[in-house]
């Protein structure tokens, strides 16, 4: 099993056994990158977002606390109530990429309409755009990287 495959494992499993059960609905969704831990769950009934920010802090932050010194990524919260999502905590990570003067003019007719006041937050909708609208694909893409993780993980040693 490959080394990221571990940290996986080992990070859902340190949330499953770290997040009190009576905070959500069942397990809360994990996920994650090279940076960030998100963690959101779904409210029971009666909740508000603003009583359980409150009175979970101390309990999130020690848990945050930890999980940031075993993985070296940021967590971050949220929690869903009445099928919408609400984060906080959240980390927002810089990207630096290049750009065409084609590329660039879609993200100045993003800021010229209005729709965006920066090139970075035309760049935020654009990604946005696309997970919406591909998400299946993006899904599928996901699998076929998962799939390839296994298969060389599998691969027969020369040894």
């Amino acid at each position: 099993m490959k080394a990221c495959n571990l940290v996986t494992m080992d990070i859902k499993l340190f949330f499953e056994e770290k997040v009190p059960s009576e905070w959500f609905l069942g397990p809360p969704t994990i996920a994650y990158d090279e940076e960030e831990i998100l963690c959101v769950g779904v409210l029971t009934p009666g909740a508000t977002i603003a009583r359980f920010r409150e009175e979970t802090r101390p309990k999130r932050m020690a848990i945050a606390e930890e999980a940031q010194s075993l993985f070296g990524r940021r967590v971050s919260w949220g929690v869903e109530i009445d099928g919408v999502t609400t984060l906080f905590t959240n980390y927002s990570s810089p990207v630096t990429t290049s750009l065409r003067i084609r590329e660039r003019a879609v993200l100045d007719t993003l800021i010229d309409a209005g729709i965006a006041v920066s090139r970075n937050e035309a760049l935020a909708w654009c990604v946005k755009l696309v997970a919406r609208h591909q998400a299946e694909w993006l899904t599928e893409l996901r699998e076929a990287l998962v799939s390839a993780d296994q298969f060389q993980a599998a691969e027969p040693t020369l040894i």
